[in-house]
């Protein structure tokens, strides 16, 4: 594959990306470039860490990529998830690994890593210290949001040591590309400063879309991280969000409520489900519709989607019984995982007795 067509797949991925011409200079030079993404293993995975991670990662690995998948245990007990309890993450971050095996992700090319391996080097701590001892504590609490947290909840120094972890983690993974959402820009941007003062590399940060909860997004939001989070979905409010085992008819139910604007194509998160993931997934969307109301229709593209939904041709209701079909086609092979394989099955029984804290 030529540089160009690795560069569309990238960009296909990357909302962001800091910067192309590094990123150019990256791929004509280096014949596997290592690029991560990591989770806070902290409850039942959702949809976009599931079905739209795999669709990016895949996309990436297509790219010439070597993709490596931090399940960051240590870092969720910093940021006190499942209320502080190590052991419950670590079976959370066996969990998780279960999910991305049955969501289509090209597994067998991806390399998973835990933070309990990490921190078990002192190069690792050597690099934690480097890190925290070139920026400033203010510097650290205004990159809080990468826990989903505010400046003002940074109140546990663990959670000032978690930024220093994940800025060392890019480099203990060999990392050349940081390949994380909208609401780790600011570490990532962070680790670019830092990383040729200590020693190390200027990482390029190519930033995916965070899918939107599936409740009325927040307005009035210009700053576009501070936006991502304010409209992601969050699983201490479960129904903004499909789990990757929900049952059909619990897909049916949240998205029978989603906030899916007549007309409206933007901040509408039921039009998310369509362009991020059934559109990825799919060569069309078929949706079903009664002959009085002109019939079942099949749209090629998103765009041609837009097109007819922004007319009011398309009406809410049969738009979202559409994308409960195509979203439950999906998941179907992950419940199956869960329900015919024992061990999986073990994991999330355990998961869903564990109290999911913020």
């Amino acid at each position: 594959m030529d540089t160009e067509s690795r560069l569309e797949l990238i960009r296909q991925v990357g909302e962001e990306i800091i910067t192309e011409e590094e990123l150019r200079t990256l791929i004509e030079t280096k014949q596997r470039p290592i690029a991560y993404d990591g989770f806070e293993p902290s409850g039942q995975m959702h949809i976009a860490q599931g079905i739209m991670r795999a669709i990016n990662v895949n996309k990436m690995i297509k790219a010439g990529i070597h993709f490596k998948l931090l399940a960051a245990d240590w870092h969720a007990w910093a940021n006190n998830k499942l209320s502080g309890n190590l052991e419950n993450i670590q079976v959370c971050g066996d969990y998780f690994v279960e999910v991305w095996k049955a969501s289509g992700m090209d597994v067998e090319k991806v390399e998973f890593v835990r933070s309990s391996d990490l921190v078990s080097k002192i190069d690792y701590w050597k690099t934690v210290v480097q890190v925290s001892r070139n920026a400033s504590i203010a510097r650290i609490i205004r990159t809080g949001e990468i826990m989903g947290r505010k400046e003002s909840e940074m109140q546990q120094s663990s959670m000032v040591v978690y930024s220093c972890m994940q800025s060392a983690d890019i480099f203990n993974l060999k990392a050349d590309i940081c390949q994380l959402g909208m609401d780790q820009r600011k570490v990532n941007m962070l680790a670019r400063e830092i990383g040729p003062k200590i020693g190390f590399w200027k990482p390029i940060v190519v930033t995916h879309h965070m899918l939107m909860g599936l409740t009325e997004p927040k307005s009035g939001i210009s700053d576009p991280t501070e936006r991502a989070i304010a409209m992601k979905m969050s699983k201490s409010k479960p129904d903004s969000a499909i789990f990757m085992t929900d049952s059909e008819q619990e897909v049916t139910r949240k998205i029978s409520k989603a906030y899916c604007p007549d007309k409206k194509t933007e901040d509408n998160p039921v039009m998310e489900y369509c362009k991020y993931i059934i559109f990825e997934k799919f060569d069309s969307l078929e949706i079903k519709r009664p002959a009085k109301y002109g019939g079942d229709i099949v749209l090629e593209t998103f765009e041609s989607l837009q097109e007819e939904y922004r007319k009011g041709s398309i009406h809410p209701t049969d738009l979202k019984q559409a994308v409960s079909a195509h979203i439950n086609m999906l998941i179907e092979p992950v419940r199956k995982h869960f329900a015919q394989d024992a061990r999986a099955r073990k994991l999330l029984e355990q998961v869903r007795s564990f109290e999911v804290t913020r």
